[in-house]
């Protein structure tokens, strides 16, 4: 899972950098909102911790400027204003969800996990067609073609593809595999991701000039060009 975190608190930020990484996420950490807009722009994240008390521009200013070009990615606000009124503004201003500090780690984890689950669940309702990188999933007919040429796929490979494709552009980390696409919640200490996305590989890179599914090293695998 791919995280932006924007907390202007370094001692705060790093404290949460820890816990998501070893929850086996990815997370970007910037400090203000220029930064934030910026690593919105040039970035896909499965949500954003946005705190409100920025320097200068306000985390709200940020949040209304995603909503405002339509940006859907889930967020859940982190501050130290707890009043009725001020939770009222973010949710109104398109926040997902509100805590506020000073948390556990437990419960920011659990909240995260809701509000990607809800934003995911109203997103696979709509789609039943899924494309990137000049690769399209036919969710319906169960048909996979890059280019318009048809790719062959067992049904553990058409689940992986559509795992990747639903996170094209973001780094999945071997246990978002494991957990979405083989439904583990612990590490088995076998090859089996190796050996499936070695596959899938071969089936839509093959023949093509060039490769659309990536291993980023020390982090996981990148479906894109």
């Amino acid at each position: 899972m791919n995280l932006l975190l924007v907390e202007d608190d370094p001692m705060l930020g790093e404290s949460i950098c820890d816990g998501a990484r070893q929850c086996g996420w990815v997370i970007d950490h910037v400090g203000n909102a220029t930064s934030a807009r910026s690593a919105l722009v040039d970035h896909r994240y499965a949500a954003v911790l946005l705190d409100i008390g920025l320097p200068g521009d306000s985390g709200l200013s940020v949040l209304r400027t995603m909503r405002g070009r339509y940006d859907t990615t889930p967020v859940l606000i982190l501050t130290a204003r707890g009043q009725l009124s001020e939770r009222i503004a973010g949710l109104d201003a398109g926040a997902d969800d509100y805590l506020v500090k000073p948390f556990a780690f437990a419960e920011l984890s659990a909240r995260l996990d809701g509000i990607i689950k809800r934003n995911r669940g109203s997103s696979e309702r709509e789609a039943t067609r899924l494309q990137a990188a000049g690769l399209e999933l036919d969710l319906l007919s169960r048909e996979a073609r890059r280019e318009g040429r048809r790719i062959e796929l067992q049904p553990r490979e058409f689940r992986l593809l559509e795992y990747l494709l639903r996170h094209a552009g973001q780094v999945v980390t071997r246990t978002m595999l494991l957990e979405a696409v083989w439904d583990y919640h612990f590490d088995p200490q076998t090859n089996v991701i190796d050996v499936h996305i070695s596959r899938l590989r071969q089936k839509i890179d093959h023949g093509f000039e060039k490769p659309i599914l990536h291993t980023v090293r020390g982090a996981g695998y990148r479906l894109g060009e």
